[in-house]
Parts: C-alpha cells; sequence; structure tokens
C-alpha cells in the first residue's frame, strides 16, 4: 500500500527526533536516523503494531487522544500538530478559503496610510495579495513580486535579497505544507509545489522534510540593490473574517540606519506611480 501524507509526515517527523531528546540512552549502531518506531510507540502509550500500520497507511482512524499522545512523543509544534490532525481528518472541517481571495477595499487604505512602514497582505499560498508603496519598493530587485515562493526558489534575486537565504527558504516550505493541510487537494497549492519542485532541487530537499510551521515574527534581514542592507522587524496578524489572509507589517527602530535606509527607500518610492494589485 502506498504510504500516505499522514504516513511520510510521521516518518519525517520520527526522523528529526533524536533518543537523547525524550531522555533514551543511545547505545551501539542505529539503522535509522532519529527515533525507531518501537520508541515512539512506547513514548505515545501505543501499541509498536498500531504506530507502524499508522506511519504505513493501514490505519486511517486514529483517535484524538492517540494523535495528541504522538504529538507529544514527537515533539511536534502547535502548527505541526495542528496539521497532522487536518491529515487525519480529526480536525473540525473548516470551509474552504475562496480560490483566489479579495482584499477589502479599507484594508488598501490602511496599508497606504502607513508611508513609512513596508505593509503588506498574504494568503496561504504567500501570494502577495496587496502591498503598500513601500513594500512595492522593497520587493523592486524582483522580477515580478508575487509570490514568496516564486520569489525565494526561482527568481534569481531571491539569494542575494534574503540575508539569511536558507532560513527564508524554510520558513517558505513550512508555510506551503501548513497550507497544504488546511486543504490536501487545493490546486493552487499543488500546482504551486509542483512548480517549485521543478525548478529547485533545493525546494525539493526541504518539501521531503515535513517542516510545518506560520509566519513566525522574527527580525528579518535584506539586501536591497538601492539602499543596501536593511534589518527589520516583522509583525503578522490575522485578517479577521477573511479565512487564511494575513497581514505582514515590517518597522526599523526610529533614528537607527536601517530606519534611515527606509525613508530612502520612501524617497524612492514616491516617484513612479504604483497600481494596486488585484488578484
Amino acid at each position: 500500500m502506498p504510504r500516505t501524507e499522514l504516513g511520510a509526515f510521521l516518518t519525517a517527523r520520527r526522523a528529526r527526533r533524536r533518543p537523547g531528546d525524550v531522555g533514551l540512552a543511545s547505545s551501539g549502531t542505529r539503522r535509522v536516523a532519529g527515533l525507531r518506531r518501537e520508541e515512539v510507540a512506547v513514548l505515545a502509550g501505543v501499541s509498536a503494531d498500531y504506530y507502524s500500520r499508522l506511519e504505513q497507511g493501514r490505519e486511517r482512524h486514529p483517535s484524538a487522544s492517540v494523535l495528541d499522545a504522538i504529538a507529544g512523543a514527537l515533539g511536534m509544534e502547535p502548527d505541526a500538530r495542528e496539521h497532522m490532525f487536518r491529515l487525519t481528518g480529526v480536525a473540525p472541517d473548516r470551509l474552504p478559503a475562496p480560490a483566489r481571495p479579495r482584499v477589502d477595499a479599507h484594508l488598501h487604505m490602511l496599508l497606504d496610510s502607513w508611508p513609512d512602514t513596508p505593509a503588506l497582505v498574504l494568503d496561504r499560498c504567500l501570494d502577495l495579495l496587496a502591498t503598500n508603496a513601500l513594500a512595492d519598493a522593497l520587493y523592486a530587485d524582483f522580477a515580478e513580486a508575487d509570490n514568496l515562493v516564486r520569489m525565494t526558489f526561482l527568481d534569481p534575486a531571491g539569494e542575494a535579497f534574503f540575508a539569511d537565504w536558507q532560513r527564508a527558504a524554510r520558513a517558505c516550505v513550512a508555510n506551503l505544507r501548513l497550507a497544504l493541510g488546511h486543504d490536501p487537494h487545493d490546486r493552487r497549492v499543488l500546482e504551486l509545489v509542483e512548480e517549485a519542485d521543478r525548478g529547485s532541487p533545493r525546494f525539493r530537499e526541504l518539501w521531503e522534510e515535513h517542516e510545518v510551521r506560520g509566519k513566525s515574527h522574527e527580525a528579518k534581514t535584506f539586501r536591497h540593490g538601492a539602499v543596501g542592507e536593511l534589518t527589520m522587524s516583522s509583525h503578522v496578524f490575522d485578517v479577521r473574517g477573511e479565512e487564511g489572509l494575513q497581514l505582514v507589517v515590517y518597522r526599523a527602530e526610529q533614528g537607527s540606519p536601517d530606519f534611515q535606509a527606509l525613508q530612502l527607500l520612501g524617497s524612492l518610492a514616491a516617484d513612479p506611480p504604483r497600481l494596486h494589485r488585484t488578484r
């Protein structure tokens, strides 16, 4: 029987969990990376046969309590745990987001009211659905600033723009995994995965790691062709009433070199006309 998406996810997570992480002594030569199936079963309080059937796709109806125990045994973060529940169908069903979410005009106005702060709206696929003038200027090095996955993996500007490209790449893939957990049959996500897989061997490698994580609040450093390097904190907010949309706002400390670089970027952005994205 072919391995299920849940089975592949559990296998990848098990490979990342080391015996020392859970207080197990590691002795002798281990034939597998990370924990053995039998060890996960003991930690989760289930039989080894049951856990093996779950990984192999022969058990398709685990209970919520079993999934919680496995999440604890494998040290899953909240995003990863929620993703696992969705893969099993145990999590409450939600109505799918519209095929192409629209950004409310009032939210466009809010973005434009922040002339000193790059701000944008993303959907689960990491499509840039709306941007203000400073965000447009921030992403001016890209051929098309339409989707963070394409920008990171498929546009040559990506590796130069993201100072820590490896971290940016991992974050993109983890976000895309999370999106697929909301709807494993989402054609937009699947097409984006296929496109990135064809165009980037590194994407293919990261995709097989099954890391799942939403947008973080970590500071990010960018290398801009016109103003040089700038580091900004990021703030992410769910858009109320719009399933799956997030508002991302970048800020630099006032008076810092990064803030001065943003001001220079703003003066460059004030010259050319811009249009709202209408995807």
